[in-house]
């Protein structure tokens, strides 16, 4: 997208700033993999497929950045202020509010299991915020393509959690909207699904 070459300096200094945060709090991905790994993975899907979901050229790096720090409040122990002074380093006020929403959106709730970090309420939060949606799919599609892919018993766990889990987790995020930047998009699911399939 030519968009993304125009923000590319900003995108990568985002990228920088995001991985270097969670590397400073000790947080690994997988066994032994820098947590930027997923950060970035969750990122280039977003990049990849944002042409789908974008309704103005100006939500490209709340978009972005949404995708690179959206574990910074769960994970690295910043605030949603923290993110938003943050995000006001690379954009607008306008577009660091959406880019803070989008990560607060995706700040998984205070619970003792999966289920209670990960209920309605929290997926409600989601529906309401453009992007979030958006931006969880890839999350998701990021963490099965890494355990779908790698073959120790972590993942092979994880594989099947996100096999019984995809149905709900995609009713979870669809919202009967007209709002595009709240929609998922047909290329991206069919790209899960073929992974599941495989």
């Amino acid at each position: 997208m030519d968009l993304l070459k125009l923000v590319s300096g900003t995108v990568s200094a985002i990228r920088e700033e995001a991985c270097s945060l969670h590397e400073s709090v000790g947080q690994t991905y997988g066994k032994n993999l820098p947590y930027g790994f997923h950060l970035c993975m969750v990122a280039d899907t977003a990049m990849e497929f944002c042409h789908s979901v974008l309704v103005d050229r100006e939500d490209v790096l709340p978009l972005v950045f949404g995708a690179y720090f959206h574990d910074s409040i769960e994970d690295a122990r910043l605030t949603y202020n923290d993110v938003r002074k943050l995000a006001a380093r690379y954009m607008d006020d306008r577009q660091a509010y959406m880019a803070a929403e989008i990560v607060y959106a995706l700040t998984n709730d205070k619970g003792r299991t999966r289920e209670e970090r990960a209920g309605e309420k929290y997926y409600k939060g989601i529906r309401e915020t453009p992007y979030a949606p958006f931006i969880k799919l890839c999350d998701r599609f990021a963490n099965m393509s890494y355990s779908f892919t790698e073959g120790d018993s972590s993942n092979a766990r994880m594989r099947e959690v996100y096999r019984r889990e995809w149905l709900h987790f995609k009713s979870c995020l669809v919202v009967r909207a007209a709002d595009n930047r709240l929609s998922l998009p047909e290329d991206l699911l069919g790209r899960i699904e073929c992974l599941m399939q495989e």
